[in-house]
Formats: structure tokens, C-alpha cells, sequence
């Protein structure tokens, strides 16, 4: 009987150990870096892919099919110490759409200003009291809640504010403590800037459009008459002209388009548009993103 009891316990601790909210691929490029101990960045890409995964950022337990599918590709340029390093962060995110096999695009930053501190195995701990000291651990936790605000943000109304209010008490910690990219005061695009903008309720028409995009147009894309998911997508990317007179210092305004372009200029290159008034979109798309007017909206009909 006590051996049974061992068996069960043992499966359940095996289901629910691994079981969190993330599913993260990990990768480490350090070509530029000169040297034979390429061993660390191995153990690295290793320990950060285990933190990511096996962390409990929410509480929840979720199966594989609902976790979020996100990457974390690192390009390191500089060793500056033994354990020192410099490079860049790019973090995406996707998103599943209802009855479809079709990913949505949730997030995609670069962050060209990621310094940190490594020793090779050592235990990799989030503690949202106090900054980590070595920045590495930051970092990621900041954009692992960065991800999960702006999944929940998708399925409800503001429903990533907990998510987002973590990354804020991060960047909080992270002030004054000699790695860049924390105070928005430094930059308009770093994450304290990013973060300070999606906090900002003077900028919540931005988090609006995305829950009506997604939830209420993108979910119902993929139905037999397409004409009312694109009408609910279109206009309430029409309300984003609420921006136009300063969108360009908004960072998380240039996540959004960055991130949604090419998936926004896909809806409405093929099938049906006759619920859209498809002019005064591309309009308003060439104002936004006007590197993209020959690529992606002079093509729409």
C-alpha cells in the first residue's frame, strides 16, 4: 500500500513539477566572441531555458497545449570580464487563434541594451523583492511577465495588468543600479519606457484595441463569413488615430506595429474586404508605418 502511495504521489509530482505557464525555446549566439570556453554559453542557454520553463510566474498549473510559445534568442558581442557579458535580447511571443492551427504574433523586441553577470551553473533564482544584483535574471523575468500581460491582455479586457504590474515592480528595482535600460529618462525605447507606457492610462486606447483585435476580431477570423471579423478589427484599428500626434515617441505603440504589420497586412490582402473601408485603413496603416507603403499597404485592393 505504501508503495502505491509512493507511485501516485510520484506521477503527480512529475505532472505537475514541469507543468507552468511558459514554452520557451533558448537560444545563445556568441560568434563574436573570441575565446575557447565555449562551455558557459551552453549552460547558459541550458539554465536560462530551465528557469523560463520550470519557474511558477502566475501559480497556475497549464498543460502543454496552453502554455505560451515564446523564444528568447540572445547575441552576446562583448565578454567584458570572466563573468561580464554584453549583446542583445530578442523576446517574441505567440498566440494561439480560436479554431484555427494559425499563431498569432503576441510580442517582438529587440533590446539591443542587455549587460549581465554570469558564473557558469549557478543557480538561477527570481526574487521579485530586490534586484538579482547581476542583471541577467532580471531581464528575462521583466519580459516572462512583459509576455504574460500581453497574453492576458488578448483574452480579457486588461487582463494582463497583474503580469504587467510584475514587470514594473522589476524595472522598479533595477533603477539606479548601473545597468542601462531600465530608466525611461535614458531612452524611448528601453524597458522602462516600455513598461512605463503600458502602465500609462493616458495610452490605454493602445491595450483596448489589442483585447477587440484579438478577442473579438482575430478569434472569430477564422468563421465561414469572414466580413464581420475584419469589420471588428479594422475599426478598432481605426481607433489607434488616437495616437497620431504622438506615436512616434510611444514605445509600446512601435512594439504593437512592429509585432503586427505583416499579420495586419495578411488580413486584408486576401478574401473578402467589403465590410472594411479599405482606403481610409491603408491611410492610417502609411501614417504608422510608412517604411511599409510600397511592401504592404499600396498592395491592398
Amino acid at each position: 500500500m505504501k508503495k502505491l502511495l509512493y507511485i501516485i504521489f510520484a506521477l503527480f509530482f512529475a505532472q505537475t513539477a514541469f507543468s507552468q505557464e511558459l514554452l520557451a525555446t533558448v537560444q545563445i549566439n556568441n560568434q563574436q566572441i573570441q575565446g575557447s570556453n565555449t562551455q558557459v554559453f551552453r549552460t547558459l542557454e541550458k539554465s536560462l531555458r530551465d528557469f523560463i520553463n520550470n519557474t511558477s510566474w502566475t501559480g497556475k498549473k497549464l498543460q502543454n497545449f496552453e502554455k505560451i510559445k515564446c523564444n528568447f534568442a540572445i547575441v552576446l558581442s562583448e565578454r567584458t570580464a570572466n563573468n561580464a557579458f554584453k549583446g542583445a535580447i530578442v523576446v517574441q511571443a505567440t498566440r494561439p487563434v480560436f479554431n484555427s492551427q494559425y499563431e498569432s504574433p503576441l510580442i517582438n523586441v529587440n533590446d539591443t541594451n542587455f549587460a549581465f553577470e554570469y558564473n557558469e551553473n549557478e543557480n538561477l533564482i527570481f526574487n521579485e523583492r530586490q534586484f538579482s544584483g547581476k542583471n541577467l535574471i532580471d531581464v528575462i523575468s521583466f519580459y516572462v511577465y512583459l509576455i504574460l500581460g500581453y497574453d492576458g491582455d488578448s483574452f480579457q479586457l486588461k487582463g494582463g495588468q497583474p503580469w504587467f504590474d510584475k514587470a514594473f515592480k522589476i524595472s522598479q528595482n533595477a533603477q539606479n543600479q548601473n545597468y542601462a535600460g531600465w530608466n525611461a529618462v535614458e531612452s524611448q525605447r528601453n524597458r522602462g519606457a516600455l513598461i512605463s507606457g503600458l502602465q500609462n492610462e493616458n495610452t490605454s486606447t493602445l491595450r483596448t484595441v489589442y483585447y477587440s483585435y484579438h478577442r473579438s476580431g482575430l478569434d472569430n477570423l477564422a468563421k465561414q463569413d469572414q466580413n464581420p471579423a475584419k469589420k471588428i478589427i479594422a475599426e478598432s484599428l481605426m481607433q489607434l488615430k488616437f495616437y497620431d500626434n504622438n506615436f512616434q515617441m510611444n514605445y509600446p505603440f512601435g512594439v504593437f506595429m512592429e509585432t503586427k504589420s505583416t499579420e495586419i497586412f495578411n488580413i486584408f490582402n486576401s478574401g473578402p474586404n467589403t465590410s472594411v473601408n479599405i482606403s481610409e485603413l491603408k491611410t492610417l496603416m502609411s501614417t504608422f508605418s510608412p517604411k511599409d507603403i510600397d511592401s504592404k499597404w499600396d498592395k491592398w485592393k
